[in-house]
């Protein structure tokens, strides 16, 4: 199991205490592999995205244009964390639904 976020969030370091045999990926520093991230936004689209973020709020009008996957590799702040990657499920976020598919009370 691999969880893909950034070790300063908040969401992610209580998804890494749940879950201590996962490996963790900090998005920052090494990036979301090609084959996990075509696999993530197959599954979840343009809610991979954080619309919500600081990130996304500094972006331009045309920035925001940009296909997922390229605005994503150039930010990968902007992805909605943790993205959890369980043999050949995907969970996105740490919501109770998550944590109950993980078996983590």
């Amino acid at each position: 199991m691999e969880i893909y976020g950034l070790k300063t969030c908040d969401t992610c370091r209580k998804a890494i205490k749940a879950l201590p045999r996962a490996k963790f990926v900090d998005v920052r520093a090494e990036g979301v592999p090609d084959d996990v991230m075509d696999q993530a936004l197959a599954a979840f689209g343009d809610t991979l995205v954080n619309t919500r973020s600081t990130t996304w709020r500094g972006l331009s009008e045309e920035e925001r244009k940009i296909a997922p996957k390229s605005l994503l590799a150039a930010h990968p702040t902007l992805m909605k964390r943790p993205l959890i990657v369980d043999s050949c499920a995907m969970h996105l976020g740490w919501t109770k639904d998550v944590q109950a598919a993980l078996g983590v009370a």
